[in-house]
């Protein structure tokens, strides 16, 4: 090993102390063996879906057929292959899915109800606190594991979300850490429009995951994964304005789009798309060592609005995991009969971060050294048990 691979090996052992652990003070068997499980955990990777405007709940992973039909909304719940269980009418593949993932029914938090606390919590797994910004779970993960080969350790795409609302951080970049672990944006990508080329797919997978925005992301994902990328966090928006998302606050309502949308085209492009993934992950012996979770920054409210939409609500919404070894075919929590609160096994939005970091192969208690005095705990929250297996 070279001297400066060496320097690199102990800057990355320094900076991550397990509890108040480090490695001073471990024996040379218990060294090795820390070793060993570093090597085995830096072989993960994960795929993080961000359903950028907060996704309806109701009109998603969590359908309310039997509710009023002011809180029901317009859309219709479909069977999937758990019984008991529905999904809504805008993802029949998924709903043919539902033993390869697990969908969470109680996420949470009880910060302000716009889209950056959101992103920051899932992002980094705690909120700013005055300057101080946390940073990406994948920042971290590029400064402890560095790359594989020759590709980046920690892609965002197309690019970093951009006009939310409210201007301030939104948790996906390295901030502390420095410029050497801020993430690759997609080649080509520009803040006008949407440029993802497609290399060295065929014409039948990339007609598989759809040629749309939503299909192209994600089929490049998948190819970042398998060229060594650690992390790759997908925006299926990075803007809110000036177009159709899960933002649907109804038309005229500041934001447009109404529910009834979910089905006629954000579902439709989704429910191929991360169908696809999940297919195509497995056949190519990538889905055991890729977690993938798709989830917004918030969920929506209970009741449809007077603009046919639903706005921010932050108090309960949903997650679909996949992959990394978790369990399929389960449902974890639940919300209340009007998906307005959980009522059941409630999970935070750091909840999910720290299932990142624990499929990652870092101890989510672990404390990030921002200086020689100054050390952060990754993370103030556990994984979620239901999700790690063993």
């Amino acid at each position: 090993m070279s001297s400066r691979q060496n320097q690199s090996e102990v800057s990355r052992r320094d900076f991550l102390r397990v509890g108040s652990l480090s490695f001073v003070g471990l024996s040379i068997a218990e060294r090795a063996a820390l070793a060993a499980t570093q090597r085995d955990r830096s072989h993960k990777n994960c795929i993080f879906i961000m359903m950028t405007g907060g996704a309806s709940q109701l009109e998603t992973f969590d359908p309310k057929p039997e509710a009023p039909s002011e809180f029901r909304g317009p859309l219709k719940a479909i069977s999937t292959t758990i019984p008991g269980v529905y999904l809504s009418e805008a993802f029949p593949q998924l709903a043919q899915r539902t033993g390869q993932f697990s969908l969470v029914r109680s996420l949470y938090h009880d910060a302000a109800p716009i889209h950056e606390t959101g992103h920051q919590l899932l992002m980094t797994g705690r909120l700013s606190r005055g300057a101080l910004n946390y940073p990406c779970f994948g920042s971290v993960i590029a400064r402890q594991w560095g790359p594989r080969g020759d590709a980046p350790p920690f892609v965002v795409l197309p690019r970093q979300v951009t006009s939310l609302g409210v201007n301030t951080y939104r948790g996906q970049q390295a901030s502390f850490l420095g410029a050497e672990f801020e993430p690759a944006t997609a080649v080509g990508s520009s803040s006008a429009e949407f440029e993802i080329e497609i290399t060295g797919e065929s014409k039948a997978i990339q007609q598989q995951y759809g040629k749309h925005r939503f299909g192209q992301l994600l089929l490049q994902a998948r190819q970042l994964v398998e060229r060594g990328t650690r992390c790759v966090v997908v925006n299926l928006f990075d803007d809110l304005h000036q177009q159709l998302t899960w933002d649907c606050h109804g038309t005229g309502a500041g934001t447009s789009g109404k529910v009834y949308e979910y089905r006629d085209s954000l579902g439709p492009a989704f429910d191929k798309a991360l169908s696809t993934l999940l297919d195509d992950l497995s056949t190519r012996g990538l889905l055991d060592d890729t977690l993938v979770i798709a989830t917004g920054e918030f969920g929506r409210t209970p009741q449809v609005n007077a603009h046919g939409g639903r706005d921010h609500w932050p108090h309960v919404w949903s997650a679909l995991v996949a992959g990394g070894g978790t369990p399929g075919g389960q449902v974890i929590g639940a919300s209340d009969a009007r998906a307005s609160a959980p009522v059941e096994r409630p999970v935070h939005a750091s909840e999910l971060t720290a299932t990142v970091y624990h499929h990652l192969g870092l101890n989510p208690g672990s404390c990030l050294a921002r200086s020689e005095q100054d050390e952060i705990r990754l993370v103030d929250a556990s994984p979620v048990g239901e999700l790690i297996s063993g």
